[in-house]
């Protein structure tokens, strides 16, 4: 293979792609879902009800990411913190594969968009389920792409992922979301005869239907289907997680946010391309999301990429059509010197990337991480010296206590699901020292705080 100039380009991206992926993955709720894997191998179950605290011991627990759990904890055995890291880079990586695919213009272009696009999304990439949901977004939004601009029909392929995605995530409301406003935007593009519009609009309503059957194979039942609803109803969860409240802008990570929806609304302005109304109304729905929930900044920035690069090429077309010397040519085939420069320069830039990789998987720079954001020290020290009566605990050490003290039940932890409004209210009054905290601790029996 001739290694263009072009080529040499788009192999440092996608190289330099998976080492901006390769970090520290691991968050407080990495362990709780460890945790719950490790208890599903060792017991040959499914585990659907609590054994972690002993506020809701033996409670039923809708436990929507169990087949994300058992490879957690297959991966964690075999490969550590390491094979964690690796395994959320190769995911981020997959995933920004398939919005490459599902962009239009040059190499250049297409590299700036998914960089820009990383940059936004790299807050969220964690160890954790909800990372498989980025990448299952990401092929939703591909497949959706070939039917929509290369009238190639893959839509057969959305009811399995779906199967996937509500038994992987929770987050599996995101294909519904992708699908319907594409069925939306069909339905607005096309105001013909009703024959023509039924005609265009059968495929998608009977891959919903069957999308809608797939969410029912799963543990739970057609329970799984409100499940969404009962997540964002929880009060505490906007009022007190970080994630799941709006941005704040005055946070570096947001602050990118903002510089891709500028960015993408500026292409779109200055693009002679009119707006097709299924991007736009992508675009309006995802950016809600975000700026309702920081969390879904993620799932935004795979959505926005493909519209970003649509206009944005063409508004570069624009500009070269004005200004031809901008126009950047490139020769099939480049002499033998400057093609073996860039083998040379493909080379060191592959092995900085190995170097950059090898860091978060050298186990002990993961568990530096980890101990300065957990209690590592107080659970090392209670391995010791174990306490008689009940703990209470903060809701972030929640998930690491679980994890490292299997025989000290917890207070709480990040299965907000688990536990209502009404019980995770009661804890933040007894963390904040609120009047009336001292009976918590008395009801509970608590003696390790």
């Amino acid at each position: 293979m001739t290694l263009t100039t072009r080529r040499l380009a788009t192999l440092i991206f996608f190289i330099g792609l998976l080492a901006m992926a390769a970090r520290v993955a691991v968050d407080s709720d990495t362990f709780w879902h460890l945790r719950a894997g490790e208890w599903m191998l060792d017991n040959r179950r499914l585990l659907n009800f609590d054994a972690f605290s002993h506020t809701r011991a033996g409670a039923s627990w809708v436990n929507h990411s169990w087949l994300s759990e058992i490879p957690m904890a297959l991966i964690f055995r075999a490969f550590g913190f390491s094979g964690l890291n690796l395994a959320t880079a190769i995911i981020v990586w997959l995933a920004f594969f398939f919005v490459y695919h599902s962009g239009e213009g040059g190499s250049y272009l297409r590299a700036f968009a998914i960089v820009l696009a990383a940059a936004t999304s790299a807050v969220y990439w964690s160890a954790r389920p909800q990372i498989v949901s980025m990448l299952l977004a990401a092929i939703f939004g591909y497949v959706l792409h070939l039917y929509r601009w290369r009238n190639i029909n893959r839509l057969w392929l959305l009811p399995p992922l779906m199967w996937l995605l509500v038994n992987l995530h929770g987050g599996f409301a995101i294909g519904f979301i992708l699908l319907g406003v594409t069925l939306a935007g069909s339905v607005l593009r096309h105001q013909v005869s009703l024959r023509h519009l039924v005609s265009e609009l059968s495929p998608f309503a009977i891959v919903g239907l069957a999308c809608v059957a797939a969410v029912l194979v799963n543990p739970y039942g057609p329970q799984m289907l409100f499940y969404p609803f009962k997540t964002v109803s929880i009060g505490v969860l906007q009022n007190y997680i970080q994630e799941w409240q709006s941005p704040n802008f005055h946070s570096r990570e947001a602050q990118v946010f903002i510089v891709m929806w500028l960015t993408t609304f500026g292409a779109v302005g200055l693009s002679r391309r009119r707006l097709d109304v299924t991007d736009f109304l992508l675009f309006a729905a995802f950016s809600a999301l975000a700026l309702l929930a920081g969390r879904n900044i993620a799932v935004f920035a795979v959505v926005a990429a493909p519209i970003l690069m649509r206009h944005a090429d063409s508004a570069i077309a624009e500009l070269q059509d004005r200004f031809p010397k901008l126009k950047i040519e490139e020769t099939p085939a480049p002499p033998r010197r400057l093609a073996a420069l860039n083998w040379v320069l493909l080379i060191v830039v592959a092995a900085a990337a190995v170097l950059k990789t090898a860091l978060p998987l050298n186990p002990a720079t993961t568990l530096e991480a980890v101990a300065r954001v957990s209690p590592v020290g107080a659970a090392n020290y209670l391995k010791q010296n174990p306490t008689p009566g009940q703990m209470f605990n903060s809701y972030n050490f929640g998930g690491y206590l679980a994890w490292a003290l299997r025989d000290v039940p917890v207070f709480v932890d990040g299965r907000t699901d688990l536990y209502d409004d009404e019980f995770l209210n009661e804890y933040l009054k007894t963390y904040l020292a609120d009047p009336g905290w001292e009976k918590t601790l008395a009801e509970h029996d608590i003696r390790l705080v």
